[in-house]
């Protein structure tokens, strides 16, 4: 068969495939509704905006906030900044802050009395529905602007383009709610400690916040980037247009399917619904699946592996200029740690990002992996784990291990949310401070014995343990284990026998915490009479203090 003929082939097959395959979406799902009435606030130089305020005649009212000088003297220019506009007034104050997105945008200006809600002094408003902004640099200094923003500086199609969107946005508006937060295994904080900040510090809309310990996701400002989905160890935070299980399932028909059709393995593509979406056409390989979503970093590092131990040959990323820097630093690094555990196990690095120009040269890339062992496709067993993002993952870890190498090493790591926690058993009270802070129960009590127990495959490394322990014996060691029995097992960290009531002869205490409250007490003076009653149960040592009374008549008058 000629190649031209073979790439028909495969064309026929991916087209079926995707036809046959969709992704199961919530029929009904959640949204958030913007409200506006079409009131516009124009920021930048006087003249231009004055000439912008013009087009925008049909808004509810127009605002100008005029923050830099005349960009240009040329007398037409100026005779079409008189005429344009007159009706609109123009205010000077020193800008201080913007907060808000489409239809509640706060406007703080420097007033004669202090601060002063521009929008109250312009309009009687208590907000601003869009901004319009002309100046040199943005107001919002944001990688991704919230709804109802345009910022266009100088730029002529920019700003042709925002005043042909500004009129449409007068009304009422859905959104979907991108994401949801399950804060009974979030990692960030417990009983008043602090841990797990890796959502925090990748989210390019600034649409997530600490408040009061708990992590919240502002919906409104959300542009469902992924980033804090991708990122979060536990599952707390998971995307809901896919949700992570409806991917999967997806993921695991599609690459079933195209493989029984053209008895080829498949590259899976991810890219935007966006600008990825424009710059794949007919010419794209007949054995690559493209795989829309909103943005290319709602897809993590358990889609990526699962995608593989499904029966891909290889995963592409495909890259735009429309990717905000902050999602490609977290791509980066997501991505490096994923084909550092292929190479440890002995797979090809079977995951990379391509960019639009690569799109061109791609069948002669894809050459190079068809010659790469083919995997033997895993099916995704279903699990009641608290963390289902963490057992795909380790589903697929461990199927891909076995068609590799079958290590059972430990591969090291730092600063990755994998590994085991470490306990100083001499210095341990079994206090178990440690086990009502763990958001993933990675570590339990013993029950009715004192005893410590762990499994490593739940252990996020958050480090909450590690804080909250009152002893400080406890460390935390970053690493992806390989070894499926040991990292899945159940193991203890500490056990002993209970302590028993020197008088009852009932086991009340661990011996680590009263054989520390001895040593810290016991050679005091104010307890060397009492010494023995840290040795009794709550229920003997009060019988002990009323006995010593009763025999004793100096001490019932006292």
């Amino acid at each position: 068969m000629s190649m031209i003929q073979n790439q028909l082939e495969l064309k026929k097959a991916r087209q079926q495939t995707m036809a046959s395959t969709q992704i199961l979406q919530n029929l009904i799902p959640p949204t958030v509704s913007y409200t506006t009435q079409g009131h516009v606030l124009i920021i930048g130089p006087e003249d231009l905006a004055r000439l912008a305020a013009d087009k925008l005649s049909m808004m509810g009212s127009r605002v100008i906030l005029a923050n830099g000088d005349i960009t240009s003297q040329d007398d037409d220019h100026l005779e079409k900044v008189m005429n344009a506009a007159t009706e609109v007034e123009s205010y000077y104050n020193k800008l201080i802050s913007i907060k808000g997105f489409l239809g509640q945008f706060q406007v703080s200006v420097e007033g004669d009395n202090g601060t002063a809600q521009l929008s109250v002094v312009a309009v009687r408003q208590a907000h601003f529905d869009t901004i319009l902004d002309l100046s040199d640099q943005p107001c919002i200094n944001l990688e991704m602007l919230p709804a109802g923003y345009f910022y266009v500086g100088q730029d002529q199609a920019k700003l042709d383009d925002a005043i042909a969107q500004i009129p449409e946005l007068v009304g009422e508006f859905d959104k979907p709610r991108y994401v949801k937060v399950n804060e009974d295994v979030c990692a960030h904080s417990r009983n008043g400690v602090n841990g797990c900040n890796r959502c925090l510090n990748f989210c390019p809309a600034d649409a997530i916040s600490s408040i009061e310990q708990k992590i919240e996701i502002d919906p409104y400002l959300c542009h469902g980037a992924g980033s804090c989905t991708n990122l979060c160890p536990t599952g707390a935070i998971s995307y809901d247009l896919p949700t992570p299980k409806a991917l999967h399932s997806y993921l695991e028909k599609l690459i079933s399917r195209y493989r029984a059709d053209a008895q080829v393995a498949p590259v899976i593509m991810f890219h935007d619904e966006g600008v990825g979406s424009e710059a794949i056409d007919d010419n794209l390989s007949g054995d690559v699946l493209p795989v829309a979503l909103e943005e290319i970093t709602v897809a993590s590092i358990d889609h990526w592996l699962a995608a593989l131990a499904f029966g891909a040959r290889e995963v592409l990323i495909l890259n735009t200029p429309a990717t905000a820097p902050t999602l490609n630093q977290m791509l980066e690094g997501e991505l490096g740690l994923a084909n550092r555990i292929l190479d440890e196990m002995g797979q090809p690095q079977r995951l990379r990002v391509i960019g639009v120009e690569d799109l061109a040269s791609l069948d002669a890339d894809l050459v190079v992996s068809n010659s790469w062992p083919v995997v033997v496709p895993m099916t995704l067993q279903a699990s009641d784990a608290a963390n289902a993002k963490r057992d795909v993952l380790y589903q697929a870890i461990d199927h891909l291990n076995s068609q590799a190498a079958a290590i059972d090493t430990q591969l090291s790591i730092a600063n990755v949310p994998y590994g085991k926690v470490v306990v100083d058993q001499d210095k341990c009270t079994l206090c178990m401070s440690c086990v009502s802070t763990c958001p993933t129960q990675a570590l339990t009590d013993g029950g009715d014995t004192p005893a410590l127990h762990f499994v490593e495959q739940d252990c996020v490394q958050c480090g909450l343990c590690e804080t909250s322990c009152p002893e400080k014996v406890i460390s935390l060691v970053s690493q992806v284990n390989f070894n499926a029995d040991e990292r899945s097992a159940k193991q203890t960290l500490k056990d002993e026998p209970p302590f028993e009531c020197i008088s009852c002869g009932a086991p009340f205490a661990t011996q680590s915490m009263v054989h520390k409250m001895l040593d810290m007490v016991g050679e005091h003076s104010a307890f060397s009479a009492n010494v023995e009653r840290l040795k009794m149960c709550g229920d003997c040592r009060v019988k002990d203090m009323f006995e010593d009374i009763l025999q004793d008549p100096e001490k019932q008058l006292r």
